[in-house]
C-alpha cells in the first residue's frame, strides 16, 4: 500500500491528506508501519553516511593543519611530558630507604614522626648526603639545604 494513497474516507481533495487511522484495518495500519519504517531506515543510512564523509573531511584537514602524516586514532593521547626526578630532600631515620621530595602529600612516615613531636629539618637530608645519590641531577634552587637556624629562631 501506497502511503499517497491512503486519505479519509470521503475526502477527495488531496492525496496527501492525514489517514483515518482509527478506521483502518491492522493489516493496511501494519503495511503502512513497514513502509515507514523502511523510509526512516534508508535516510537514516543516507544521514550517517552523509556525516561519516563530513567527519573525514574534518579529520583531514585538521591533520593537514596540524602536520601531522596520520591523524591520532580515536581515543588515543598524545605521550606525557618528561618531568626531570626530584632529588628527596626528607629521610626517615627509622627505615632510611622512605624519603620525600617535599613535593606533594606527605607520606604517613613523616606525619607520624611529626605527631610524635619530631621536627621537620631532622627529617632533612644534608645536603652531602644528596649529592651521594645517583639519581638525576637538579638544577633549581630546592636541592640546595638552606643552612640550619639558630637555636634560639628554631620552632
Amino acid at each position: 500500500m501506497d502511503l499517497a494513497t491512503v486519505s479519509h474516507p470521503g475526502d477527495r481533495e488531496s492525496a496527501m491528506s492525514k489517514p483515518d487511522l482509527e478506521s483502518m484495518q491492522f493489516d493496511e495500519l501494519w503495511a503502512i508501519h513497514e513502509e515507514l519504517t523502511k523510509i526512516l531506515s534508508d535516510k537514516i543510512l543516507a544521514e550517517k553516511r552523509e556525516l561519516e564523509k563530513r567527519l573525514a573531511k574534518l579529520q583531514q584537514t585538521s591533520s593537514i593543519r596540524e602536520g601531522a602524516d596520520q591523524p591520532l586514532p580515536p581515543g588515543s593521547r598524545a605521550p606525557r611530558r618528561k618531568y626531570q626526578k626530584v632529588q628527596p630532600k626528607f629521610r626517615n631515620p627509622l627505615t632510611p630507604s622512605e624519603t620525600w621530595s617535599g613535593r606533594g602529600k606527605q607520606p604517613r612516615w613523616l606525619v607520624a614522626a611529626l605527631k610524635e613531636g619530631h621536627r621537620l629539618e631532622d627529617m632533612r637530608i644534608a645536603t652531602n648526603e644528596a649529592a651521594d645519590q645517583p639519581e638525576a641531577p637538579n638544577t633549581t634552587s630546592e636541592t640546595a639545604a638552606s643552612p640550619p637556624l639558630p637555636a634560639d629562631r628554631r620552632r
